[in-house]
């Protein structure tokens, strides 16, 4: 096996890898990574210390790659099918333009003001903060889920007809929304919440949840 994956399970951008990764049936080694705080090891592999690395052996052991969009990008050029990207011009665009939505602005929103409160702080030794979460849920995350309902509509996913990096980096926010104890409403977001149960019940999001709420559970969570 010569992919090797540096991160934690319970990480939306660790899972975005993972999905990835098992949507184009590769093989890999995932190597646990605890960032609070990063050991100096990881720091000379990530500079900003965050996670995902990827590591090929095929390319040497010093072939690292740090960022889940450039691990993603990196990966659909070595495993080109099934294809995660679109081949059309502007719908390739379009992909490209969910994925850093999803990765900044609905990331911030959900993991910051609903995982890490809820979730984090018990891992840290902390109280929950219910209070963050439910404010960030009143507050913040009905602008996100308003654009997701409304650009969801009727499809089944986010660019053309096909499933593609737009879906795996969208959905994996909503695991850690899950996680924490939450999900959309569904007289609110009806389109939103077809749309995930269809996206999460694919078998590469489907073993990703069963072990990460086996985790949990072990956790006391």
């Amino acid at each position: 096996m010569t992919l090797t994956v540096y991160g934690a399970s319970l990480s939306p951008f660790v899972r975005k890898v993972r999905v990835f990764l098992a949507e184009k049936g590769e093989a890999y080694t995932l190597e646990q990574v605890n960032i609070f705080p990063a050991p100096d090891w990881f720091a000379e592999i990530s500079p900003l210390k965050r996670i995902p690395v990827l590591r090929d052996d095929a390319i040497g052991a010093d072939a690292t790659l740090p960022d889940s969009s450039a691990i993603c990008g990196y990966l659909e050029k070595k495993f080109s099918a099934p294809a995660l990207y679109p081949a059309d011009a502007f719908a390739y665009g379009k992909a490209l333009w969910y994925e850093e939505y999803a990765d900044s602005d609905l990331a911030g929103n959900v993991g910051m003001g609903t995982f890490r409160p809820m979730v984090v702080n018990r891992l840290m030794g902390k109280e929950a903060d219910r209070e963050m979460a439910e404010k960030t849920i009143a507050e913040k995350l009905p602008r996100n889920f308003g654009w997701l309902e409304k650009e969801i509509g009727a499809k089944d996913f986010l660019v053309g007809d096909i499933f593609s990096i737009a879906d795996i980096s969208t959905a994996t926010h909503f695991v850690n929304f899950a996680h924490a104890g939450f999900k959309p409403d569904e007289k609110a977001y009806p389109n939103l919440t077809r749309y995930l149960a269809g996206i999460l019940a694919r078998p590469s999001f489907a073993a990703c949840i069963e072990e990460e709420t086996a985790l949990l559970k072990k956790a006391g969570l």
